[in-house]
């Protein structure tokens, strides 16, 4: 039996890691994708308001995809985690936008708080 091959990936532009982590890893034809959060290459911050945060969040995950040679549609799960639960309807559209017609499975966390001051969402 084969062994499948392992990749990481480490895209240019997106914040640099927080911890001893890459923004993801292939497996074979499998695609993991770390936490993301809407911080800069600087870590600061890039919005207050949630539905900017996760737009950011979703072009950095297309930029990961791309690397990937994948798309939304290949996305098979998601987990967001959120500050406010009750945002969930405020991000809902921001996610239509991005997947499109590709509906996949999700879970959705409440939080206290997530690894930096103003942070609203992170999605895995």
């Amino acid at each position: 039996m084969e062994k499948a091959e392992r990749k990481e990936f480490s895209i240019d532009g997106l914040a640099p890691p927080l911890s001893h982590y890459t923004d993801a890893v292939q497996f074979g034809n499998l695609l993991f994708i770390s936490g993301l959060v809407a911080l800069d290459k600087d870590l600061k911050v890039v919005s207050d308001d949630v539905v900017g945060q996760t737009r950011s969040i979703f072009e950095s995950m297309k930029k990961i995809l791309e690397a990937a040679q994948a798309t939304f549609s290949d996305v098979l799960k998601v987990t967001v985690f959120l500050t406010d639960v009750n945002d969930r309807t405020k991000i809902n559209p921001v996610r239509k936008e991005y997947f499109g017609d590709s509906k996949p499975a999700s879970t959705l966390i409440g939080v206290a708080a997530l690894a930096a001051p103003g942070l609203k969402v992170e999605i895995e």
